[in-house]
């Protein structure tokens, strides 16, 4: 599933590519049909991200919400001599005459009003790429909780927009057990994290590919070969379960959490014990 820098990057590009433009909205699959009619030569004022929810907006308040899911993909084609037809399951398409972009496999696309485009809104955490994103809201969630920050760092009504990969290696550059409770975390610690999201993410959004790994930990600087992956960018533990750990060697361990896989170094990221248990 895209995380939400990817989100953020697709709604820069639908911006630039049609935003202030009178674009047509069609629905080549039809599942969107009726919806699409009513937006058809309207003009896309533009589009923005919240977690990993994408919103298109149009005039009137109404907006197109998108979530990818797992199989979703939102493809844009700018300043292209000639707009194809439809090609595949294309849920939604907005086109100009020289661009295009064209929405499958979604798992949401509705169209909203402001007000339950604010519902959606509400039912998740603060967002570490948003200007207005307040982290003193995830702490709230945290600081009560005894669910591992693993966890709760993937769960969006918490902090929206971190998967599986930010998850993995953010924990591993604090060098914080994964299934530590998240009520044992000092605020100080929370915001070092929130901190360091927001600086991950920001960079994820200008490349568009996830690198976590300090400039001491790169293949150059480890005269090492880079790492060969679907997903790209250089990681400390994502999907380098049984790997050696780029900083102790240690084997990377891998495990399930709340029905996703868990990736974490049991020497650099050492077992939480309480103190009240010592």
């Amino acid at each position: 599933m895209p995380e939400g820098h990817t989100l953020h990057r697709l709604a820069g590009e639908l911006t630039e590519t049609f935003g202030g433009q009178v674009v047509e909205v069609s629905s080549p699959q039809g599942r969107f049909a009726g919806s699409a009619a009513l937006l058809d030569d309207q003009v896309l004022v533009g589009a923005e991200a919240w977690g990993k929810h994408l919103f298109v907006e149009f005039p009137e308040d109404r907006f197109v919400h998108v979530h990818l899911g797992l199989y979703g993909r939102f493809d844009v084609y700018a300043d292209v001599p000639v707009v194809p037809d439809p090609v595949g399951q294309v849920r939604v398409r907005l086109a100009t005459d020289s661009s295009y972009a064209d929405l499958r496999g979604a798992t949401a696309c509705e169209l909203l009003t402001r007000a339950e485009r604010d519902v959606v809104v509400a039912r998740s955490g603060p967002d570490p790429l948003r200007a207005d994103a307040d982290p003193a809201i995830a702490w709230e969630r945290i600081r009560r909780s005894k669910a591992p920050i693993g966890g709760l760092l993937m769960d969006q009504s918490v902090l929206a927009g971190v998967g599986n990969v930010y998850r993995a290696e953010v924990l591993f550059r604090h060098r914080m057990d994964p299934y530590r409770p998240g009520n044992t975390l000092r605020i100080g610690q929370w915001r070092a994290i929130w901190d360091d999201l927001v600086v991950l993410m920001q960079e994820g959004v200008r490349t568009g590919r996830i690198d976590t790994v300090r400039p001491a930990h790169t293949p150059e600087a480890m005269d090492r070969p880079p790492r060969r992956d679907d997903h790209g960018g250089e990681v400390y533990v994502y999907r380098r379960n049984g790997m050696p750990c780029h900083v102790c060697g240690r084997a990377v361990r891998t495990a399930e959490l709340q029905g996703r896989n868990l990736f974490w170094c049991s020497q650099c990221q050492r077992r939480y014990r309480s103190r009240a248990l010592q």
